[in-house]
């Protein structure tokens, strides 16, 4: 409710009957400066019947129906995957398939050029299929690679939320989840951009950002650009998360990526600080980053999971993480987090350091909740930057995984 309210109390009212289920107070009015509004909160916690419903405040109207039951956000979670399938490239998108998003084929992405900056002076590369990047026609590791990292992770906590079939996709039918079907999609991308000698390169894009036009009218020159220490050892990440969830759908495959991860970590160890700049002909996301901790945690904690090897384990207890949580993290920061939520998920890691990481995610998550506490809008944030809705969803995933392992 938005401003001083000519009544102090709201009615949940059930849909269509409108019959009133539920009153209760609003409460006290408070001020929110960022949006210059009177706020007060109807609080219906506590109210357990499912539904469809619309909350009334007399002097202010009717909200919008909405719905209360288990499994409200499914059709949510089921068009955001999709929305992957929507964003791939190399293949056409077919109507059976995307409807009236259907599209011709674009950026193939075979024979491409190295730019001067990947280390190579001549020759090209496949780099084919993948996912365009959030508002253009690139390519990029970094992000790809932390998509897919927490993608996994919400696979590898609820295997059975997306099932073969579910997506309406290409390999709909082929007796796996659509969801990994779609992961492979990406995966399989991410694994040509490694380099010979393990390391992975940062980017496939144009020199330019292309216009506001249909991926097959974007037909600038591409290029594979950059390699460096955080691209690697984000691909190591995925590709040791890749490793153990397709290990019972595909041996090979899995095995591909294993091999793939260590050799990508392998080639970081060589190359511990090696961050991306983007060369003065190329003008599209940088994604750059000049501290590697977080990264490496991540990828020391996938490969650890994956392979129990002492060496990753040794790793990981000489550079414990930092456990605050800071606005504006998300490719640049958040990965020691998913780190320890695939740490806290085995069975292996010593009980000293497990009680240690749900020590300290323990009271960054009651750190969030004391923000929520204190914010007219009940939100885990006050400072709203680029991507903020990441920032959200990152608090939430903190309290979701001390929630799981209390």
């Amino acid at each position: 409710s938005s401003g001083e309210s000519a009544s102090n109390s709201f009615r949940l009212r059930l849909l269509p009957s409108k019959v009133i289920l539920y009153e209760g107070t609003l409460g006290k009015s408070r001020f929110w400066p960022l949006a210059g509004e009177e706020v007060r909160v109807a609080d219906f916690s506590a109210f357990q019947e499912t539904g469809e419903f619309v909350l009334e405040v007399d002097g202010k109207g009717t909200s919008y129906p909405f719905i209360i039951d288990k499994g409200v956000l499914k059709e949510a979670l089921l068009g955001a995957i999709k929305g992957l399938y929507y964003q791939r490239m190399g293949i056409p998108l077919e109507e059976q398939f995307a409807g009236q998003w259907q599209r011709r084929t674009a950026h193939p992405d075979e024979q491409l050029p190295f730019h001067a900056s990947s280390g190579k002076n001549a020759g090209n590369m496949d780099s084919k299929g993948g996912w365009y990047d959030a508002g253009d026609y690139n390519k990029y590791v970094v992000n790809g690679a932390f998509s897919m990292g927490q993608l996994f992770a919400l696979y590898e906590q609820y295997p059975d939320q997306i099932k073969d079939g579910d997506l309406n996709i290409p390999e709909s039918g082929n007796q796996r989840s659509d969801f990994l079907d779609e992961l492979k999609y990406e995966m399989d991308w991410l694994l040509t951009m490694q380099d010979e000698d393990g390391g992975v390169f940062h980017k496939v894009t144009t020199k330019n950002f292309e216009p506001m036009v249909m991926p097959n009218q974007a037909t600038s020159q591409r290029y594979v650009v950059g390699k460096g220490t955080a691209a690697s050892l984000d691909f190591a990440a995925c590709a040791a998360q890749a490793s153990r969830i397709f290990v019972k759908e595909d041996a090979q495959y899995a095995t591909v990526c294993l091999k793939a991860a260590e050799a990508a970590w392998n080639w970081a160890q060589k190359h511990p600080e090696i961050p991306y700049r983007n060369p003065e002909d190329i003008r599209t996301g940088e994604y750059g980053d000049d501290n590697f901790e977080d990264e490496r945690y991540w990828a020391a904690s996938e490969l650890f999971t994956t392979t129990n090897k002492q060496d990753y384990l040794t790793y990981l207890k000489n550079n414990p993480p930092s456990f605050s949580f800071n606005v504006g993290e998300s490719w640049n920061g958040y990965m020691r987090f998913m780190g320890m939520y695939s740490l806290l998920s085995q069975d292996t890691l010593p009980q000293a350091m497990k009680d240690s990481l749900l020590l300290g995610l323990e009271a960054t998550a009651q750190g969030i909740v004391e923000n929520i506490s204190y914010n007219e809008y009940l939100q885990p944030i006050k400072t709203f930057k680029c991507g903020s809705n990441s920032d959200f969803l990152n608090a939430a995933k903190i309290l979701a995984q001390v929630n799981r392992h209390l």
